[in-house]
Order: C-alpha cells, then structure tokens, then sequence
C-alpha cells in the first residue's frame, strides 16, 4: 500500500465520523433532516467550487463522465438520507458502528462482480460483522433497537459500499476536487428535490449562530475533506483497503457520542464493535495471519473488555 492512500484513508475515516457531532445539535435545536442535509451538501458545494476557481481548474465534463458522476451523487444522497433518518430511530454511535459494514460489502461486491477471490477470512469476517450486529441490535436492559432504525443504517451501508465500488472501477479521470464538487451539486440538488416529497420535509434557516456553526462544520470535516481524502484513497490503494481503513469512523462517532452527547457505553455495545471491527480487520490481514491466532486475539479483548465493565 502506498502511504499517501493510507494516510488519506485514515483521516477520511476520522472526518466522516465527526457526522453526528454537527448533525445532533442541529435536531437538538428542531431542523428536520432535508434541511440539515441541504444545507450540509450546499455548503460543501460552494466550499468546493471556490477552491476549484482558486486553483485554475476547468468545470468541464464530458458527456459520460457526467453520467457516471450523476449515478455517484444519487447513490450519496441516498446513503446520506437514510442514515441521518436513522439518528432519529437510535443512538448515533449505535448508528454509526452498524454503517460500518459497509467494508464487507464492498469486498463482497469486488469478489462477486469483480473476482477477486474470497478466502476463508473473508467468510469469517462476515460471520463476525453479522454476530456484531446482532449484539448491537438489543440493548442490555432488553429493550429492541427500532427495526427501522437498523433497515436504514443498513441501506445507508449498501449504498455507500457501492459508491466506493463505482469510484474505483469507473474508467473516469478527474481531479478529487472535481469530482466531489459534482458529486456533491448532484447530491444537493436531489436532496432539493427530496424536500419537497412532503410538507413535513420542508427546508428551514439554521435558527441559530450555534446552529450555522454546525452546519458549515458538517459541510466542511465530514463533507468536503472526507470524500475529497476517500476518492484520494481510493484511487491510491484501491476499494477494499480504503473501506477497511473506514474502522476509524464508528470508532470517531462512538468517542464523540459518549464524551459530547453523554450516550452510554455498554457490555453489549463494546462487545458488538469489537467484532465488527475484528472483521474488517479479517478482510485486510487474513492473508498475512492465521485465523486462529486473529481468534484468539479477538477472545482476549472481549475477555478484557468483560472484566472492564463487571
């Protein structure tokens, strides 16, 4: 891998997962989910837009480009519609860990369309993600996460796995600067379309300092520098290996849910990410180590973790 991938993959990550720290103060202070969206994307569109003049960098697109770009930015938008629709439905940690399945799709995806081969730790690292999920699905006091809640995360993981797909075997060639602008506009302008699908999704000013404050941070961090640093990254290691590098994001998001918004950190919950991220950690290292030492691994964290909370 080179490290200028890697490096881009890992902050990608870390910008994406920030989402619910800009996106929960905004429902705090009663914006609805187009318009926190809206507002995120158009932001992120101008952001984008200067740097390209700023740079000298012609708008320009070819007849195909703009359709490969166009299936991009209504791929992002639905990922992005369901999965803030979710924050309403469960804890944005819970929601978060959960989105994170999205590298196993992708490595399902490039085996099953692509060929690239499946090894054994691939099938054992989906078995993990499933049983983290499961865990992660019922809550310690036995109270069910909303099934809603989990279809949309899931939705949100499929069409956000086939996003990375689609940027890395298009045959496209841009700047990533250029090509998030364009995602992003297509994006917004779905979005726009999006608000007006009921009276109840109609688009609202920030109704505060505070609140534009978090707006313009979700149009920046987890926007404009995540998917420019992701394309970057994918471009540079490839599909698989830049979703891998997305175990930070679930990792972010569930920081800032415990330390900013107080949500809890339970057995079930640990347990739950420890195996999701074992599994993705399967997909990249599975040829490197034997599963059965990766296993033990895995038994000794969630042995450690079970005396931490007890």
């Amino acid at each position: 891998m080179k490290h200028k991938g890697i490096i881009c993959g890992i902050l990608a990550a870390v910008c994406y997962g920030t989402n619910p720290f800009g996106a929960l103060p905004l429902y705090e202070e009663g914006v609805n989910t187009s318009s926190v969206l809206f507002y995120r994307f158009s932001m992120a569109v101008m952001i984008l837009a200067v740097m390209l003049v700023i740079e000298h960098k012609s708008f320009k697109v070819s007849g195909s480009e703009l359709k490969t770009l166009g299936s991009l930015g209504l791929l992002f938008a639905a990922s992005s519609i369901t999965y803030y629709q979710s924050f309403r439905f469960m804890d944005a940690g819970i929601a978060s860990t959960i989105l994170f399945v999205y590298p196993v799709m992708v490595a399902v995806i490039m085996a099953t369309f692509f060929r690239e081969k499946v090894a054994a730790s691939t099938v054992t690292a989906i078995i993990l993600a499933l049983a983290g999920i499961g865990l992660l699905y019922k809550g310690d006091a036995g109270v069910s996460l909303s099934p809603m809640g989990v279809l949309l995360v899931m939705v949100s993981s499929l069409t956000y796995a086939v996003y990375i797909v689609v940027v890395n075997q298009s045959d496209i060639r841009m700047s990533s600067l250029k090509l998030t602008f364009y995602v992003l506009l297509i994006c917004m302008l779905s979005l726009l379309a999006y608000s007006f699908t009921s009276s109840d999704l109609h688009l609202m000013l920030p109704p505060s300092p505070r609140a534009w404050f978090y707006a313009c941070w979700l149009g920046l961090v987890p926007t404009v520098l995540s998917l420019v640093l992701m394309t970057t990254s994918v471009h540079e290691v490839g599909a698989t290996p830049t979703a891998i590098m997305g175990a930070l994001e679930p990792l972010t998001a569930v920081a800032i849910g415990v330390i900013v918004f107080g949500e809890s950190l339970t057995l079930r919950l640990s347990v739950g990410i420890v195996l999701i991220l074992s599994a993705v950690l399967l997909i990249v290292l599975g040829k490197r180590f034997h599963l059965r030492t990766i296993s033990h691994a895995v038994t000794a964290i969630v042995r450690k973790t079970w005396r931490w909370k007890s």
